[in-house]
């Protein structure tokens, strides 16, 4: 009851302060903090940015019970981030028409893959089958004007996020070059067994909001990143991760880097994938497992995962495209859309959810799946779907995720309410079909709760960057910031 009432006593403050300044605040704000309306110049009006980032500061707290140690693996590398319009121009690569395809074999697919993508401002992650050809572009975009090097590897950028908390201990198995080495927050500790002589490198194109190739236009900021990479793509340290456990000891595993398997051919992943269920049926059963999705392409791998993957492993992470795919691949609602149309639909997404929990997860306690939350983001708005009685929490932990999409995008370490924008609509429904619920979003608590069966639904609008300096890595950055505020309930009551 305190902590609710300082958490309202600091938002008073907060929009106190901006109301001083501010008199004439809208009077879609003013119903929600209760403030009368006074007329004022446009150019004192207080913002929806600024209540909500205001409100985030007040309401996010950590939960009692956090975690100390922390097992992430298995695919990491060193990224090489270019202009992709840049790039394919100094590769004297012409403009033309889209074309996806689900392994790149030459600079075309490389070309078409990319238009294709940017026209639509979606990301997307390819294997580039050919190494000779791989390794000269790789240079290339070593050595183009503003290249930047960074870790890259969804488990590495999630170790080096949890590794920002001090009192965090992070165990990283992957492939770790020197370089990479190099690169990793000290905190992180690498098993010998992890290090390598060379490192994988990842390149990823990036492109820029409304930016121009031809005749095509980037509707919103995204990437598109690629790689020739045999190590993470096989999955190779997945069994020293798994070895390496009972040393560690951990009371968090996060697992990542099965999307890196898809290139290999069926042959090679149905194999290696028996082989990584067996890998994490192996961990101790009362150790959380978070599995961190990423783009795939493959219908029958993708239903793989679903079917033996997710009922293994306690949590998962994804965003709009990774969700939608998921659902065609397992036939199930709204499977029959080609791809999602501007924001994607609250409605959808939670039917999408709330079918994942009930066909895969633990949403009856007769279930004998262990998954019981998805930390769901997209751009404009983010989603955490639990199972009553296994998760605590989570509307801290949503926002949080939140927060740091916007703060990491713009470079900052807070949200400065003048560079970011809401693009989510306030209001929705919980359904795409009947019966539905018509919900708000109150700005002065930026969280929006709903129940469908046993899921409770917690949802966040995201305060988007308007001109973001990197987006690579967000949605690592969202589900690490996710799980540091989440709580896991040791009695689960139904």
């Amino acid at each position: 009851m305190w902590r609710k009432a300082s958490a309202a006593a600091l938002l008073a403050l907060a929009v106190g302060y901006f109301y001083h300044g501010s008199p004439d605040l809208p009077e879609h704000i003013l119903q929600y903090v209760g403030l009368p309306s006074f007329r004022a110049s446009p150019q004192s009006r207080v913002s929806l940015e600024q209540v909500i980032s205001a409100a985030w500061d007040a309401l996010i707290t950590l939960p009692t019970r956090q975690w100390s140690k922390v097992a992430v693996g298995v695919n990491a590398c060193v990224d090489v981030v270019v202009s992709g319009v840049g790039l394919l121009q100094a590769m004297a690569v012409d403009p033309g028409a889209g074309q996806d395809h689900e392994v790149l074999h030459s600079k075309e697919d490389l070309k078409e893959s990319f238009i294709h993508y940017m026209e639509r401002g979606a990301a997307a992650e390819r294997f580039f089958s050919d190494p000779e050809a791989f390794g000269r572009i790789a240079r290339a975009a070593a050595e183009f004007p503003g290249a930047k090097l960074y870790v890259g590897g969804n488990a590495a950028l999630i170790g080096q996020k949890l590794a920002s908390y001090p009192d965090l201990m992070v165990l990283l198995c992957g492939p770790v070059g020197p370089k990479l080495h190099e690169m990793l927050d000290e905190q992180i500790v690498v098993p010998p067994e992890s290090l390598q002589e060379t490192d994988e490198f990842h390149l990823i194109l990036e492109y820029k909001a409304g930016e121009k190739w031809g005749s095509t236009q980037a509707p919103q900021a995204n990437r598109f990143i690629f790689s020739h990479d045999v190590s993470n793509g096989a999955m190779s340290s997945l069994e020293t991760f798994v070895a390496s456990l009972d040393e560690f000891e951990p009371d968090l595993v996060v697992l990542s880097g099965l999307h890196m398997m898809e290139g290999q051919g069926r042959e090679l992943w149905e194999e290696r994938l028996k082989e990584a269920v067996s890998a994490i049926s192996d961990i101790r059963k009362d150790i959380p497992i978070h599995l961190e999705l990423a783009s795939m392409t493959d219908k029958d791998y993708m239903n793989s995962i679903m079917q033996e993957v997710m009922p293994i492993v306690s949590s998962i992470g994804l965003n709009e495209q990774e969700l939608l795919f998921l659902s065609q691949a397992g036939e199930g609602p709204h499977s029959e859309l080609a791809a999602w149309k501007g924001v994607p639909d609250v409605g959808r997404v939670s039917d999408i959810l709330l079918w994942i929990l009930e066909q895969h997860g633990r949403s009856e306690p007769s279930s004998e799946a262990d998954l019981t939350r998805i930390h769901f983001h997209t751009l404009a708005y983010h989603i955490l779907a639990t199972v009553d009685g296994h998760w605590g929490n989570q509307a801290a932990a949503v926002m949080a995720g939140a927060r740091v999409a916007s703060t990491q995008a713009c470079g900052l370490r807070s949200v400065d309410p003048g560079k970011v924008e809401v693009k989510a609509p306030l209001e929705f429904h919980s359904s795409h079909g009947e019966p539905r619920e018509k919900l708000t979003l109150n700005p002065a608590e930026p969280v929006t709760a709903w129940r469908r069966g046993n899921v409770t639904f917690h949802l966040t609008v995201v305060l988007v960057c308007k001109q973001p300096l990197r987006t690579v890595g967000l949605g690592d950055a969202i589900s690490a910031e996710g799980l540091v505020y989440s709580e896991r309930k040791t009695q689960q009551p139904f």
